[in-house]
């Protein structure tokens, strides 16, 4: 069966090759994880978050830089193609893994939002239970977006969930607020889109693939402003294109509930609705978390569905800020 896993590493082991390169950093902790910083104590760079972002799809996609036209300016930003999509959206992508370890070396709690194919190792998440993908690889690659370096206790205990020796277990590490973050965050359009189908109940096995394009968050100076500008640049910014096969009923049924426009949260930037929650993350309503404006081509009939749009005022506020 395809491994999730091992297409990763192979991207993860291009990264470790090139490291001085990609301006990264690779530490084997004591008990023969390997940690890369890709943001934390050294710069990181695009190709780095082009490369984790890869390794993320569990190389079931590809990201691309690219310029995207807005009409009265052009930013950069990324093009992103990814087959099977359930699997390397949801399976792999989806950051659904809050890790939170106590790490006694500091006597404070190791927290982070896990994302990767090591996911479908640990098959921990709700939305496991509707996927049937097992991947059979003996390694493990967990994405952690994280101002902090995980310790040896933290890769034991990821490592025990994903039932895999801590030898065999690979953390890839970027703060929010990173050039790999913006990055690997923009190259997230397809899978808000994919999630926000699971959502609302639309079959996500009749989705047969994806393509996206999303302009890059410049990088803020701190992970709170950098979390506010990387969510505007996908929910305001960001395009995906979805090639189904399904009923013209479904599709007419879910295509308006699509788009982050279908939120009534929607309009305001992200870092703003934050603070109107007084910090609570879990306070801003789920449906906001999805592309501006959302494709979808239907090959049972051959007709093309859209909904939403793209917010340039947001845009221009992300710019200024």
């Amino acid at each position: 069966m395809l491994s999730l896993n091992d297409r990763a590493l192979a991207i993860v082991q291009t990264m470790i090759a090139d490291a001085e390169a990609l301006q990264l950093a690779m530490k084997r902790l004591d008990n023969g994880t390997t940690v890369v910083d890709a943001g934390v104590h050294i710069p990181g760079s695009l190709e780095a978050g082009r490369l984790f972002a890869e390794a993320c799809l569990g190389g079931m996609g590809k990201v691309h830089f690219c310029e995207l036209n807005f009409g009265e300016f052009s930013l950069p930003g990324v093009d992103v193609t990814v087959n099977q999509p359930a699997l390397a959206c949801m399976a792999a992508q989806y950051a659904g893994w809050a890790v939170k370890v106590e790490d006694p070396s500091s006597h404070k709690n190791f927290m982070a939002m896990g994302s990767g194919p090591a996911r479908a190792l640990y098959r921990g998440e709700p939305l496991f239970q509707s996927l049937a993908y097992r991947d059979p690889a003996e390694v493990a690659v967990l994405a952690l977006e994280s101002r902090k370096l995980p310790s040896a206790q933290v890769a034991e205990w990821v490592a025990s969930k994903c039932r895999v020796s801590t030898e065999r277990l690979y953390l890839l590490v970027a703060p929010t607020a990173s050039l790999v973050g913006s990055v690997q965050i923009a190259a997230r359009v397809v899978e808000t889109g994919l999630h926000k189908m699971l959502v609302v109940g639309f079959d996500l096995n009749t989705v047969l693939s994806g393509f996206g394009t999303c302009p890059l968050a410049p990088v803020a100076a701190e992970d709170l402003r950098a979390i506010g500008r990387t969510n505007d640049a996908v929910l305001y910014g960001g395009r995906a294109w979805y090639t189904v096969r399904a009923d013209d009923a479904q599709i007419e049924e879910h295509i308006d509930k699509l788009p982050s426009s279908a939120s009534k949260d929607y309009g305001t930037a992200f870092y703003e609705l934050f603070q109107r929650y007084h910090g609570d993350f879990y306070k801003i309503d789920p449906s906001l978390f999805s592309p501006a404006e959302v494709f979808l081509n239907n090959v049972a009939s051959g007709r093309s569905y859209h909904a939403g749009r793209v917010n340039l005022d947001i845009i221009k506020q992300m710019l200024a800020e």
